[in-house]
């Protein structure tokens, strides 16, 4: 009897043994499609960037034109060069047309102006069309252009007025005998007429200056520029002739150009003493090129300031 049992034992066994063996399968994890659930939290409000409202006159002293320029670059630009034979050749241009006109008085300030146009929209893209220091003075205080840029300017309007005036005189001489008009030549500033001079070439410049600054919200447009500008040209040319002729009783005492007033010859030559010839010098820069330079400067100003107050964008 105990070999049935053994028998029973050894079959009860079998399929544990086998159950042992037998691979458990490998359940696939599936993921959820459904997502989990998230424990919602209270986002704290956005902070909202606080906007500081600008003021009028921010930005009115920044810089206007590239920063990266200055006296170490600026000669590698070939614009530059450009820029400087485009105010050497108008200024130049502009010189011979003031000599020749003024020849025959204020009643050619219409073609002179016609002249002027022209001039400035065939310069206009190498250089601005400045063709004068006091504009120049004007563009650097308002830090449109740099120091370097605008001194360089400057130099090259003297030299433009200069080489103008040497082929005025060229053309001249050639007339010899036939020609019929005296060079034009500015009035001898003395001691009672050299606050006059100045004032009228001080207001004079203040309405050019003002006129180039308001022009340049125009720029987009040359032609518009350049009428704007010959505009504030004629309106001080006007108002100097009859505040000069009719109430100062002067005449031949403004040119609101200091590159083309050296062209005048305004220093002295001769004199008594070494004191005279260096007054008359002091006293021919502080009227024509000074004043005029500052009355650019003040005219710029005034164009912004208003340009500000009135919400123009800058």
């Amino acid at each position: 009897m105990a070999k049935p049992k053994t028998a029973a034992k050894k079959t009860a066994a079998k399929p544990k043994a086998a159950a042992a063996k037998k691979p458990v399968a490998k359940t696939k994890v599936v993921a959820s499609k459904k997502p989990a659930a998230t424990v919602k939290s209270v986002a704290a409000p956005a902070k909202t960037k606080k906007v500081e409202k600008k003021g009028i006159f921010d930005g009115f002293f920044a810089k206007k034109y590239d920063a990266d320029e200055s006296i170490l670059n600026i000669f590698k630009k070939p614009s530059l060069y450009g820029a400087l034979i485009g105010e050497l050749i108008g200024t130049l241009l502009l010189t011979l047309v003031m000599f020749s006109l003024s020849l025959f008085g204020i009643y050619n300030t219409a073609i002179y102006a016609f002249a002027f146009i022209a001039i400035t929209v065939a310069v206009f893209a190498f250089s601005g069309a400045h063709l004068n220091p006091l504009i120049t003075a004007g563009m650097m205080a308002t830090r449109r252009i740099s120091v370097i840029r605008g001194t360089l300017y400057i130099l090259v309007q003297v030299i433009g007025a200069m080489l103008g005036l040497a082929l005025f005189n060229a053309f001249y001489n050639q007339g010899g005998e036939f020609a019929s008009m005296a060079v034009p030549t500015l009035t001898k500033i003395t001691e009672d007429s050299f606050g006059l001079v100045s004032i009228v070439e001080l207001v004079g410049a203040i309405l050019i200056g003002f006129f180039f600054a308001r022009a340049l919200a125009y720029k987009r447009s040359v032609f518009t520029f350049a009428a704007v500008v010959a505009g504030g040209l004629i309106a001080a040319t006007l108002i100097g002739f009859f505040v000069s002729y009719a109430f100062l009783g002067l005449s031949n005492n403004f040119v609101f150009n200091p590159a083309i007033a050296f062209a005048h010859q305004i220093f002295p030559t001769a004199g008594a003493d070494f004191g005279e010839i260096f007054g008359g010098i002091c006293s021919a820069l502080a009227a024509y090129a000074i004043f005029p330079a500052v009355g650019g400067i003040i005219g710029f100003y005034v164009a912004d300031f208003a340009g500000a107050l009135s919400g123009e964008e800058k």
